[in-house]
């Protein structure tokens, strides 16, 4: 009886022992088979879909992917990887409170000053500076900082250069099937349908905006020259509450994250952003600190959002310079602009 009782007992632990061994334990072939986690960010938040939208890659024209947990919001789809990449962790990068990834692959952080204006990239025949909201630093004596607008200037024969206004309005409470997106060339509001891929093209050829979804998210281009990924998106309360930025119901302090791309740079472009591609660049951060920052604030900052007038500004060089009057007056009419979703669906309306 006693030997009977041992060899159940021990069929019972052997039984046990494969039941957790096989809930553990897969082998290769099978781990191919199990359904992958779910994508994206954390349970219960939404998660972005990607596609590839170039026809040049007929294995992954069409193909849809979701966007990594890193970045369930600021991901593109790589079509010649046919895989979604995060803009914020790329080259060219200028996400948060600003991180920067310039075009060395090195990572670092400019902080600059809320309500002023700063040179991102200044070339020859391109100039971008970026307007920095924030708030103040409890203890510190640097402003919690995001990119609220950028401007971007090319060369014009008319007198003073072309301008693209892209920005970010603000906003109390965030609500992201609503755009918040506001863009303007030359002066004039730009009327973009709230659907994925609806294009525009600026009448005199230089710049195409596309949406990549349908609210919050643009490519901005100018062939040959650049082009730039750009998401709206709010400061989150979990941000808030990580990061002690004490953001309230007022203002969720809506920003932009960038990715840039560009093809036709100088080897003397400046800028925050801009100076970091130059071939004999020799970036000064200290790469074991986790958050290296960057000075130089007095190199960057300009009069207003559109003045080309930072210290080591290098556009349109000896043929006539935007005033430092006329840009701060253009700054100060772009403040002023109220801008709403169109009730029909066509984009935002934006007045003065």
């Amino acid at each position: 009886m006693e030997k009977a009782s041992s060899t159940v007992l021990f069929v019972l632990i052997v039984a046990i022992l494969c039941a957790v061994a096989s809930a553990s334990f897969r082998l290769p072939w099978e781990e191919k088979l199990q359904a992958p986690p779910p994508p994206g960010g954390r349970p219960g938040k939404p998660v972005r879909m990607v596609r590839c939208r170039h026809s040049e890659f007929p294995k992954c024209f069409m193909v849809s992917r979701s966007c990594p947990r890193e970045c369930p919001s600021t991901c593109a789809m790589d079509c010649s990887l046919c895989k979604p990449v995060c803009n914020c962790f790329r080259p060219g990068a200028v996400c948060d409170d600003p991180r920067f990834i310039g075009g060395d692959g090195i990572t670092f952080y400019f902080h600059g000053h809320r309500d002023r204006d700063f040179c991102l990239v200044s070339d020859l025949s391109l100039h971008i500076n970026a307007h920095f909201i924030g708030k103040p630093h409890p203890g510190k004596k640097r402003d919690f900082t995001w990119v609220q607008s950028l401007s971007i200037l090319l060369p014009s024969l008319d007198p003073g250069p072309h301008s693209l206004y892209l920005g970010a309005m603000k906003t109390a409470t965030w609500d992201d099937s609503v755009d918040r997106l506001a863009l303007w060339y030359d002066s004039n509001p730009i009327s973009l349908p709230t659907k994925e891929d609806a294009m525009w093209h600026s009448p005199d050829g230089l710049i195409s905006i596309k949406r990549t979804r349908s609210t919050n998210g643009v490519i901005v281009e100018s062939k040959n020259k650049f082009l730039i990924s750009a998401t709206a998106r709010p400061i989150t309360k979990e941000e808030s509450n990580i990061h002690h930025y004490n953001i309230t119901d007022d203002d969720c302090f809506a920003h932009l994250d960038t990715s840039f791309k560009f093809y036709d740079l100088s080897e003397g472009v400046d800028g925050i952003l801009g100076r970091t591609y130059r071939k004999d660049y020799i970036s000064k951060v200290n790469l074991t600190n986790p958050m290296p920052v960057v000075g130089g604030e007095h190199d960057f900052v300009t009069s207003g959002l559109f003045a080309i007038d930072c210290a080591v500004s290098r556009f349109n060089k000896g043929t006539g310079l935007v005033s430092a009057e006329n840009a701060n007056q253009k700054s100060k009419e772009y403040n002023k602009v109220v801008c709403q979703s169109s009730p029909a669906g066509t984009g935002v309306l934006c007045s003065r």
